[in-house]
């Protein structure tokens, strides 16, 4: 069974017209859950990266894992309010409305290595928030990395000055 296989469709949630990409049923299968992660490791062993950055709250899931499997330091994304020390902020609109993440100001330091992870990228809203803090704080971002892609959303489009990687997509459905 693939990956995406693994990954429950929810019609008109949260809004009619949206095709909701629901993870959990992959996260509920260890060995479908283990393959992703691992694949996300192979892919990124061999790379010198010192920072993981994951978006609040399915890429808190992989970007965790990524990170102790890398050896690396985890950084989240978190939405505003969240954070408990001194952050920065961007805002974002996403296809069903707009919002604000937030990122502590020492989290990375200039020049280093990061690798954004999420679980989706669908309009490219709050990968382009993440994108805009770790730049704002002089981070180096090698790869943002996803589960799942919906190209016809054309996310990619946001943030093209950067490498994007999806281990799956749902085009056209």
């Amino acid at each position: 069974m693939s990956i995406k296989d693994k990954i429950r469709t929810v019609p008109n949630w949260p809004i009619d017209g949206v095709m909701f990409r629901d993870i959990t049923t992959l996260l509920q299968e260890p060995e479908i859950f283990r393959e992703t992660c691992d694949l996300f490791y192979d892919r990124y062993k061999d790379i010198k990266i010192d920072k993981i950055v994951g978006i609040d709250a399915r890429g808190f899931i992989f970007g965790s894992v990524l990170a102790y499997k890398l050896n690396v330091g985890f950084v989240p994304v978190r939405k505003k309010g969240k954070l408990p020390y001194k952050s920065i902020s961007a805002s974002y609109s996403l296809e069903y409305g707009e919002d604000v993440v937030e990122m502590h100001e020492d989290a990375i330091e200039k020049g280093e290595k990061v690798l954004i992870v999420d679980d989706l990228i669908a309009t490219g809203g709050t990968i382009s928030a993440a994108v805009e803090l770790v730049e704002k704080l002089g981070g180096d971002i090698l790869e943002c990395a996803f589960v799942v892609e919906l190209p016809d959303l054309k996310g990619r489009e946001k943030i093209n000055r950067h490498k994007v990687f999806a281990l799956t997509e749902f085009e056209g459905e």
